[in-house]
C-alpha cells in the first residue's frame, strides 16, 4: 500500500452551499451596506404605526401624523338644567298617640300594622272610678236643672219667692251641668281614639300597662301620600320655588321613578350645611315609598332652549381651563385643531358649551386625547343630530 502523508484535522472545514470559500475587500463593504439599508427600512416601517400600532400612521408631509378619529356635528337643542340633591321620605302625617287619663290598659283594640280609620277606638283605660263619678254628676245635673225649672215657673209666672232665689237656681243648674259634662268627657278620653286615618305603625304599651297623662300609646303614620324632603344649595337660592319640577329617583329600584313639583320652599339657610329646605308631596296608593327611604331628586333650575351639548369626555382638561379638538377641512383634507371653550351646567354625560363652539362644528368624540393641533385625521364614523 502507498503510503499518504497524514494531514490532522487542522485546516479542515465544511463550507455552506453557495458562499463563496473567499471574499475580495469589495465584496465584505457591499455585504456591510445592504444589512444597513435593511435595518433603516424595517425601523421606517415600524415607525409609521401609533402608540396601538393601527390608527395613527405618517402622512404624506415631514412630522405629519394621520388619525383615525370620530366626529359628532354640534347642533342647538333644548337643555334642562337640574339641580341634583339626596332627599328623604316622610309620612304626610306621623302622629303619636299618647293617653289622656290616668288608669291601667285594659284592653287593647287593634294589632301593630293595622290600618285604622280616624276615630276609631285603639286602647281602653280602666275606668272603674271615673265612670261612678260621672253618673253621680250627671245625676245632680239633673235634679239642679228640675230645680231650676220650677223656681223659674213660680218666679217668672207667679212671683213666688225672691229674685235672689231664683238667680240661685239657674246658677246651680249650670254649674252642675257643666260638672257633669266634664266627668263626662274625660270618661270618654278612657278609650283612647286614632287622631287620624293610617297605619298603627307602633304600639308602645301592652295590657296592664299603667300610664298617665302624656304616655304615648302608639304612633300612626299616613304613608297614602308621603312627603320628600331635602336641602338645596344657598347658592341657587333665588332660582328654585313653588311650582318648580322635580324628578325622583329611588335608591335600589331600577326604573322606579316620579315627576312632580316642589310645594314647599323654606325661608331660612341651615347654618350647619347652607342649604335650604324644600318639601313636595308624591302618592302612595300602593304603599311602595316607605318613610326614611333615600331617594334622589333632580328639581329644575332653568331650561335653556337653544344650547350648544357635547360629550363630557369630548373635553379636554388643560393648564388654563377647557378645550375641545374639532375636524377642520383645508383643500379638502381634515386635520385637527384646538379649540378653548367655556363650560356651562352638565347633565349625565352631556355638557352645555358657552362659548368656543358654533353650530355645524364637527367636534372629536373618540381618539382626541392623542391628537395635536395640525394633525392629519381620518374619519372613520361621523355622528349627526344633537350629541
Amino acid at each position: 500500500m502507498e503510503a499518504r502523508p497524514w494531514k490532522g484535522f487542522i485546516g479542515v472545514h465544511a463550507v455552506p452551499t453557495g458562499i463563496p470559500k473567499r471574499m475580495n475587500m469589495r465584496d465584505i463593504q457591499r455585504g456591510i451596506m445592504g444589512v444597513a439599508a435593511a435595518a433603516v427600512l424595517a425601523a421606517g416601517i415600524v415607525g409609521c404605526a401609533g402608540s396601538d400600532g393601527t390608527d395613527v400612521a405618517e402622512a404624506s408631509e415631514p412630522n405629519r401624523r394621520l388619525v383615525s378619529v370620530e366626529v359628532a356635528e354640534v347642533q342647538a337643542a333644548s337643555f334642562a338644567d337640574f339641580v341634583q340633591i339626596v332627599g328623604r321620605i316622610e309620612a304626610d302625617h306621623d302622629v303619636t298617640i299618647s293617653a289622656e287619663e290616668s288608669g291601667t290598659i285594659r284592653e287593647l283594640l287593634v294589632e301593630k300594622g293595622g290600618f285604622v280609620q280616624e276615630g276609631q277606638p285603639i286602647a281602653r283605660i280602666d275606668d272603674s272610678v271615673l265612670r261612678p263619678q260621672s253618673e253621680q254628676a250627671a245625676a245632680e245635673a239633673t235634679l239642679a236643672q228640675e230645680t231650676w225649672e220650677r223656681q223659674r215657673r213660680l218666679w217668672e209666672e207667679d212671683r213666688v219667692g225672691s229674685e235672689i232665689n231664683y238667680l240661685q237656681a239657674r246658677y246651680q243648674a249650670e254649674t252642675a251641668a257643666a260638672g257633669a259634662r266634664a266627668l263626662q268627657e274625660r270618661l270618654d278620653r278612657t278609650v283612647v281614639r286614632a287622631p287620624i286615618s293610617g297605619v298603627l305603625d307602633d304600639r308602645l304599651v301592652e295590657v296592664g300597662t299603667l300610664v298617665s297623662p302624656g304616655t304615648p300609646i302608639g304612633r300612626i303614620l299616613d304613608t297614602r301620600t308621603v312627603k320628600v324632603a331635602g336641602g338645596v344649595p344657598e347658592r341657587y337660592a333665588g332660582q328654585i320655588e313653588t311650582g318648580s319640577e322635580v324628578q325622583i329617583g329611588i335608591e335600589g329600584a331600577v326604573g322606579v321613578s316620579f315627576t312632580g313639583e316642589v310645594n314647599f320652599v323654606g325661608a331660612a339657610v341651615d347654618q350647619e350645611n347652607r342649604s335650604f329646605p324644600i318639601e313636595l308631596h308624591v302618592p302612595n296608593e300602593d304603599g311602595r315609598l316607605k318613610p326614611g327611604m333615600v331617594v334622589n331628586v333632580r328639581v329644575l333650575r332653568e331650561t335653556v332652549a337653544e344650547a350648544l351639548v357635547i360629550p363630557q369626555e369630548a373635553v379636554l382638561r388643560e393648564e388654563d381651563g377647557y378645550a375641545v379638538f374639532v375636524a377642520i377641512d383645508r383643500g379638502g383634507e381634515l386635520f385637527a385643531e384646538s379649540r378653548p371653550v367655556a363650560l356651562g351646567p352638565s347633565q349625565g354625560n352631556q355638557v352645555m358649551i358657552d362659548e368656543g363652539l358654533d353650530v355645524g362644528d364637527q367636534v372629536i368624540v373618540v381618539g382626541q386625547t392623542r391628537l395635536a393641533t395640525g394633525d392629519q385625521l381620518q374619519i372613520v364614523q361621523a355622528t349627526a343630530g344633537r350629541l
